[in-house]
């Protein structure tokens, strides 16, 4: 009797726990794709939410939330979005937060081929540079930044390959359709593996800094588990694994 009175209460224990585990639909910088991948699985660990995630243009999200997506959070890759949001009406007021600062870097997939100063730009040993659209994604932005400050950007506009996120823009140098773009750091520190190709941190001084903040959207207002993922990115635990991702810490 005892036996199935101990049975019955840890079954009920499970169940409770099952009862209150949720999901959150996440719009995510496509950037943070993949530090996010492993980051959910801590989380789904530690509370037993899981995310269905949706990765993109922060832009294109923007204009998704606004036409009435169902995102319930949003990980954007500015912290203008997010506030925009919030101001427009779309977005929980004073849930914004920056959970990372971004940072940029000019890569090729063949080794040798960026110096450390990033001087190859001025030279002519290459045709295509991609870049993320700077319409629709803060790190194209940035990278516009970049080639203003050095004097480049009319002259290298014409060997310009636009790619709608960061992540097709990486596609594009990985591939061989441009010989080096402006990427996300994040895609080249990939925990446990070593960046391939040759690179160039792009110094700070050069672009407005990328703070890139997660906001509490209307339509997750009502989700504890969109809350406690919001609450989660603020641990030490996911800070952790957002700077070992090659991010700088708020």
């Amino acid at each position: 009797m005892r036996r199935i009175q101990l049975f019955i209460a840890s079954f009920a224990l499970l169940s409770g726990s099952a009862s209150h585990a949720g999901e959150v639909q996440v719009a995510v910088a496509a950037n943070f794709a993949g530090p996010l991948a492993r980051i959910a699985e801590d989380f789904a660990k530690a509370s037993g939410h899981t995310l269905k995630v949706s990765s993109g243009a922060t832009g294109k999200f923007y204009a998704q939330i606004v036409a009435g997506a169902p995102f319930e959070v949003l990980l954007a890759a500015d912290d203008e979005t997010p506030r925009r949001l919030i101001i427009e009406g779309h977005a929980v007021a004073a849930s914004a937060f920056s959970y990372a600062i971004g940072r940029l870097v000019l890569w090729s997939a063949r080794p040798g081929f960026v110096d450390a100063q990033g001087a190859v730009l001025a030279g002519a040993g290459f045709e295509h540079l991609a870049i993320a659209n700077p319409k629709v994604a803060p790190y194209g932005q940035a990278a516009q930044q970049v080639l203003k400050a050095r004097g480049l950007l009319d002259k290298l506009t014409p060997r310009l390959v636009t790619g709608e996120t960061i992540a097709q823009a990486f596609q594009f140098v990985s591939t061989g359709n441009a010989e080096l773009g402006f990427v996300a750091q994040s895609q080249l520190a990939v925990p446990g593996k070593p960046a391939a190709g040759s690179y160039w941190v792009v110094p700070q001084a050069l672009y407005e800094p990328i703070r890139q903040d997660a906001v509490l959207l209307k339509a997750g207002a009502a989700n504890p588990a969109a809350a406690a993922l919001l609450a989660y990115l603020k641990t030490d635990a996911a800070r952790a694994q957002i700077q070992a991702w090659g991010y700088g810490l708020p």
